[in-house]
C-alpha cells in the first residue's frame, strides 16, 4: 500500500512496527518521531536521544547515518514496540546541516523514501508530497487516539528552523 498524497491515511491494526528512511542523496537527513503516551506524556527520539524499546518510550532509533552530507546507501531505523501505550506519534525528517544554519533543504532533490512495516512484514510507503521549501518535514502521524486502531497519514508538512532547540518547535510544525 502507498499513500502518496498529503492526507491520504491508512488503518494499521498493530502494536509494533518499523519505520525505515532510506536515501542515496549526499544530505545528511535525520529520522525523528515525537510521540504523545496515553498518560499525556510527550517526547522525542531522534540522533542525541535514541530512545528505549524496553521501557517508555518503548520505541528507538538504529542510529545517525549520512553524517557530513555522505552520500550511498544511507538508511536509518524506528522501531516501535508498544504502539498502544501511544495517543500519537509524528514522523520527521530534516536536512541536519540546514537546519542548522537556517537555510531550506533539499527535499525536492533527493530520494528519501519512508517505510513503515508492521509485525507481520506488510508494510506501507509515504511518499514525501510538498514542493515547499523549509528544512523539517513532517511525513506521517500515526494517530492511535480511536478505538478502532492506529491511523498511518501522509501529513507532509513542511517547516524552516535555525537549530531544534525544543520539541514545541516540531509540533507547530507537524499542527500548521
Amino acid at each position: 500500500m502507498e499513500l502518496k498524497q498529503k492526507g491520504q491515511e491508512a488503518f494499521i491494526p498493530l502494536k509494533q512496527l518499523m519505520v525505515a528512511m532510506k536515501w542515496t542523496t549526499a544530505a545528511d537527513f535525520d529520522l525523528a518521531a515525537a510521540y504523545e503516551g496515553k498518560d499525556g506524556k510527550q517526547g522525542m527520539v531522534y540522533f542525541g536521544d535514541l530512545g528505549n524499546m524496553n521501557g517508555f518510550p518503548y520505541m528507538q532509533l538504529s542510529g545517525d547515518e549520512g553524517v557530513g552530507d555522505s552520500g550511498g546507501e544511507n538508511e536509518e531505523t524506528m522501531r516501535i514496540t508498544r504502539l498502544d501505550e501511544m495517543n500519537k506519534v509524528w514522523i520527521f525528517c530534516w536536512d541536519y546541516g540546514q537546519m542548522q544554519s537556517g537555510a531550506s533543504a533539499r527535499f525536492a532533490d533527493s530520494d528519501v523514501s519512508l517505510a513503515i512495516v508492521d509485525d507481520a512484514g506488510k508494510s506501507v510507503s509515504v511518499n514525501l508530497d510538498s514542493g515547499e521549501m523549509g528544512n523539517v518535514l513532517c511525513i506521517a502521524t500515526i494517530d492511535n487516539s480511536s478505538p478502532m486502531g492506529a491511523k498511518l497519514i501522509n501529513t507532509s508538512k513542511i517547516g524552516t528552523l535555525k537549530g531544534l532547540k525544543s520539541l514545541d518547535q516540531l509540533m507547530a510544525i507537524a499542527n500548521s
